[in-house]
């Protein structure tokens, strides 16, 4: 099998039967013994060792595969899902927001908008790009080019992975609750099929600001909740200490938010994540959203925005009978 790069705690066992098989390629080499059978049941102990691992994640777990160093972040989805793309800035107010970035692409001959947050791979990228945290006119931005996908009527696609908005002083007086909320109102009526993928961290407003769609999905080791699980530590508890306590309580995972019907699916990664094996990833998503243009080109608008706005008037509602 292709081999898993470790990173964390929890990868250990992994890790030390990688070792071990590092170890006897070594003495075969300097031996000239024949060592391929001891391979063979190596290499099928690390097969069900991933499999039982990456099936059972914790919710904290789960948070630290969704922040991996080499995830694939929305350029890279983009530049592998896309034939091309023309990326647009500017809110046509304030500024051009780094955290989110967005432009016309197509995707097998089809044009599509396409919008998502950008974290940056090294330090100096997310210093300029803000951590993918947005500030108002971010959202004003995403927002501007969503009307302006619905006037050439072109459906809109979404990448979602952000710690949240930005928290700031001038972001608040800029009015960052307002433009979240303006986007929630936009896109609910928005007149073109919208698919939302948290392909990351899904954190609060930050996330919901680009994630009302007629299909909404989470990559399989990803999260999404109102709070990320060390922010909810420190209110509940006073201490980052009990931030994976708070990751299962907030039922954060996709596993959980599809058993409580509050996303439409669930997009399985590559064993060991999406930085394992990115370019399958990269064609799995395609698949998935040439799937949805296709069955969603095919409805009535009114019937696309009704059915839209009665999925989330539904969730959270409890009826007694």
């Amino acid at each position: 099998m292709e081999q898993i790069k470790t990173s964390f705690d929890f990868e250990k066992p992994l890790a030390d039967l990688m070792q071990q098989i590092e170890k006897v390629k070594q003495v075969a080499d300097k031996t000239k013994v024949d060592m391929s059978a001891t391979l063979t049941e190596l290499d099928e102990k690390v097969d069900a060792t991933s499999k039982k691992l990456y099936s059972n994640l914790t919710g904290w777990q789960k948070v630290q595969m969704s922040r991996h160093a080499e995830r694939p972040q929305t350029l890279d989805y983009i530049s592998m899902i896309c034939d091309d793309f023309i990326e647009m800035h500017g809110d046509r107010t304030v500024k051009d927001d780094k955290a989110i970035i967005g432009g016309f692409a197509t995707i097998d001959g089809q044009t599509v908008m396409v919008i998502g947050h950008q974290k940056g791979k090294n330090t100096k990228e997310r210093q300029y790009r803000n951590f993918g945290m947005a500030n108002p006119e971010g959202y004003r931005k995403a927002l501007r080019l969503m009307r302006l996908a619905e006037k050439f009527n072109k459906p809109v696609i979404s990448f979602i992975d952000t710690m949240g908005a930005y928290p700031g002083l001038e972001a608040e007086e800029r009015g960052q609750g307002e433009a979240i909320a303006r986007n929630l109102l936009e896109m609910s009526v928005l007149r073109v099929p919208i698919l939302c993928f948290i392909i990351g961290e899904g954190a609060s407003g930050g996330a919901l600001g680009i994630g009302i769609g007629d299909k909404v999905y989470m990559l399989e080791h990803t999260w999404y909740s109102v709070i990320s699980p060390e922010s909810c530590s420190s209110i509940l508890w006073r201490s980052w200490d009990f931030k994976e306590k708070a990751a299962e309580c907030l039922k954060l995972t996709s596993d959980d938010m599809f058993k409580n019907q509050l996303i439409d699916g669930i997009v399985k990664e590559p064993l060991g994540g999406a930085h394992q094996n990115p370019e399958l990833m990269g064609e799995t998503l395609k698949m998935q959203v040439l799937k949805d243009l296709k069955e969603l080109g095919k409805q009535n608008t009114d019937k696309l925005i009704s059915t839209r706005i009665d999925k989330f008037c539904a969730m959270g509602v409890v009826v007694e009978g």
